[in-house]
């Protein structure tokens, strides 16, 4: 599946994924309105507004992008109608041809672990059947158990040619309080991308792992340390955008080919009617302001690259 995502971004020229994170804040109010006449005000009816919102998300995007990362707790919130609307969700995108990463952040160890990389991206055995559950095509993976909590996942990975990408420096504000701490006189985000690319070692794609890693776009120079420690791990960047990355903080993640490196935009683009830059479009349009919004950040992102050579 690595394979498949750097085809398709050198085919989009667009190192994007959209974050689809549909809180019932983003969906306009005339999405809602039909799904409640539907279903009622219910967790039935919030979870038809997110399939609704994400259907229209996707198709004006989908042309223009290689991968989406649903974050399953923008689902699961709604209960199993929540989950349905994952699903549903994650199998329109795969009829579009987008690669699926799941933001699920699971981390545990031995048969849990085991159990949670069957349901995401591997498969589970009912009898004498088999099934993929959620079927993501990566999922994002805490590493703070070691390496009995990734192990179960990168044996996954090997069956299934799937993917991962490990937290090793989230952009969250307070992620330094463990993140940065010295180990050894070195930051512990180093440590834990010195063991992502030891796990990632024995399951190489192409030119790169199936093991990858997030790093925050809001510590570019944190990015560029672990860019030289992780150099066959592909870079999942959250951060851009409502966060405060720009496409100049951006490079470098990447390396010298403008490869190496996925950004995430969340609510920057499927929000993206709500900013005063997009306003003009309406609530009305919120897909068409949102695929504008990638064709900035497209812009943006490929601008600073250039730029950078």
């Amino acid at each position: 599946m690595i394979n498949k995502l750097v085809a398709k971004i050198q085919k989009t020229h667009a190192p994007i994924v959209v974050g689809l994170d549909p809180m019932m804040g983003y969906i306009p109010g005339h999405i809602q309105k039909k799904a409640f006449q539907e279903h009622g005000e219910t967790l039935e009816g919030a979870a038809e507004a997110i399939w609704q919102f994400n259907k229209e998300i996707i198709d004006h995007t989908c042309d223009l992008i290689p991968a989406v990362k649903p974050q399953i707790a923008m689902y699961e919130q709604f209960g199993i109608p929540g989950l349905a609307a994952f699903k549903k969700t994650i199998d329109y995108c795969h009829e579009k041809d987008l690669v699926v990463i799941g933001d699920v952040k699971r981390g545990d160890i031995g048969s849990t672990s085991a159990a949670y990389a069957a349901g995401h991206i591997g498969a589970v055995a009912v009898g004498s059947k088999a099934y993929h559950p959620f079927d993501e095509d990566f999922i994002t993976v805490n590493p703070y158990l070691g390496t009995d909590g990734i192990q179960p996942f990168v044996d996954v990975c090997k069956e299934e040619k799937k993917g991962l990408f490990i937290l090793v420096k989230t952009s969250n504000p307070s992620s330094g309080e463990f993140q940065d701490r010295l180990v050894d006189g070195r930051p512990l985000y180093e440590h834990v991308g010195e063991k992502v690319a030891q796990w990632g070692a024995g399951c190489m794609g192409g030119s790169y792992s199936y093991v990858g890693a997030v790093v925050g776009a809001t510590y570019p120079e944190m990015g560029k340390v672990l860019r030289r420690i992780m150099p066959k791990s592909f870079i999942l960047v959250p951060g851009y955008g409502a966060q405060g990355g720009k496409g100049a903080d951006l490079v470098h993640f990447f390396n010298e080919d403008g490869m190496g490196a996925i950004v995430n935009s969340s609510r920057g683009i499927i929000a993206a009617y709500k900013q005063e830059a997009y306003a003009s479009f309406g609530e009305d349009h919120f897909g068409e302001a949102a695929r504008a919004a990638v064709e900035a950040m497209r812009e943006d992102i490929g601008s600073a690259l250039e730029a950078a050579k």
